[in-house]
């Protein structure tokens, strides 16, 4: 992949951490529960108060979308009201957000009018056709099968039964359900294919549903197997907290197992639909000792970071968190089930073994994951291919390697605004830090 394109111009040098960290870290609210949130907010039969919305790339571009078909958002902080209205035609930017180049279309399927949907051109290659071809056998009038395409609204949407492959990604299920009791029959998602994908996912998507008064069946409760029905009817205007973003808190925390130090993350919740979450087991089982007392998740680094044998299948957006980590272990690590990071952001796993391989490391692809066996790093340039979290396992390998310097730092504002800054108040003080450089 490193032969593919140019780098960009900026460069950030990722700074070495010559001591154990030891900080407490704040983190902002989840993209994923803020952006449902959004959605539902908008179909609900009433006004609602979203606190702790995230401000991000991603969560303003779903903000966006919402205005560009009618919905009044006010309040540009994270504190948000939502009042649902009239859906009209429109024009939606969906950058590279994933949420909503996924869950808007079927929202748009129920405007009065033309809804046309662009985003970055790295978005164009990512792939749509499930939930487009899904909404067309669901009544939908639809232009295109990627970006950029148009939703043809017509002011309702029959709904019913449609069968998709959604092993791709769990949005996918999501995207549905999110609208579905606004539909006039509701919906019925049967899945057929491989293993769904980061299931944590769908079921905060039911969770969410059940909170907004939505009646909801899965496999867990009767439904049958890979199905999910939503039935029609209101969807109650709810007040929500949005919890913080547990897969953001993942690069702090692995900053303290890679260096031996201390992160405490305030506000962890004692039980979540975050796949973040699973954080927890995997920094354990690497070694560290990991404690969660009175809301405060706590984790300190072990003098080295042992290798991990494991499935990340449905937790697949820890995947350069746990490469980074294994890069920079004692023995290999072998993460499996993650073939579809293939067709996030970018192909992750072959971004991963790119990089670490460009740094001195051996990463080799697998048919489902990464085979990463350590060796001595050395500095370079760690390329981020417009993807966050590939620019967040960058600065943890630069925390242990002198001269790592990460293309497009400011990626990370597509789900963490601030990061640079962040990161560099969990260090000990080093004045010869350099926050940027140009090439």
């Amino acid at each position: 992949m490193r032969e593919d394109g140019p780098v960009t111009e900026t460069l950030w040098n990722a700074p070495r951490a010559h001591s154990p960290v030891n900080s407490t870290v704040a983190l902002p609210g989840s993209k994923s529960i803020t952006n449902r949130a959004l959605v539902l907010a908008a179909l609900a039969d009433g006004p609602s108060t979203i606190t702790g919305t995230l401000r991000s790339r991603d969560t303003d571009l779903m903000i966006e979308a919402l205005r560009a078909v009618g919905v009044v958002v006010t309040g540009e902080g994270t504190t948000v009201e939502v009042v649902p209205a009239e859906l009209h035609g429109g024009t939606v930017d969906c950058g590279l957000a994933g949420t909503v180049m996924r869950f808007a279309p079927p929202l748009a399927a129920l405007a009065s009018g033309d809804v046309a949907f662009d985003g970055d051109e790295q978005a164009r290659k990512r792939p749509l056709d499930t939930i487009l071809d899904a909404l067309r056998g669901l009544g939908a009038d639809v232009e295109g099968s990627s970006l950029p395409f148009t939703v043809r609204g017509r002011g309702a949407l029959r709904g019913g039964v449609v069968t998709i492959d959604a092993s791709g990604s769990s949005q996918f299920v999501s995207g549905l359900l999110l609208s579905a009791a606004a539909f006039d029959n509701g919906v019925t998602v049967h899945h057929d294919g491989k293993a769904v994908p980061s299931m944590p996912h769908i079921d905060m998507t039911v969770e969410m549903l059940r909170e907004s008064g939505v009646t909801v069946r899965t496999p867990q409760d009767g439904a049958e197997a890979n199905t999910w029905n939503v039935a029609p009817g209101p969807i109650r205007a709810v007040d929500r907290v949005i919890e913080p973003d547990l897969s953001n808190a993942t690069p702090f925390l692995a900053a303290a197992a890679v260096t031996g130090g201390r992160i405490r993350i305030p506000h962890w919740p004692a039980t979540t639909t975050q796949p973040g979450d699973a954080i927890r087991d995997i920094l354990e089982r690497m070694g560290a000792d990991v404690v969660l007392s009175d809301s405060v998740l706590t984790v300190e680094g072990p003098r080295t970071l042992r290798g991990i044998d494991i499935d990340l299948h449905d937790v697949g957006e820890l995947t350069p968190t746990v490469a980074a980590l294994a890069a920079l272990a004692d023995s290999p690590s072998h993460l499996r089930g993650i073939a579809h990071l293939r067709g996030h952001e970018t192909d992750r796993l072959a971004a991963l073994s790119s990089e670490i391989e460009g740094l001195g490391g051996t990463a080799v692809e697998t048919d489902d994951g990464l085979v990463i066996t350590p060796t001595e790093l050395h500095g370079g340039v760690w390329r981020s291919y417009a993807d966050h979290r590939m620019a967040t396992a960058g600065a943890i390998i630069g925390l242990r390697v002198e001269g790592v310097q990460v293309e497009d730092i400011g990626t990370t504002a597509k789900t963490l605004p601030g990061f640079e800054m962040l990161w560099m108040d969990v260090l000990p003080e080093h004045p010869a830090v350099e926050r940027k450089a140009n090439r």
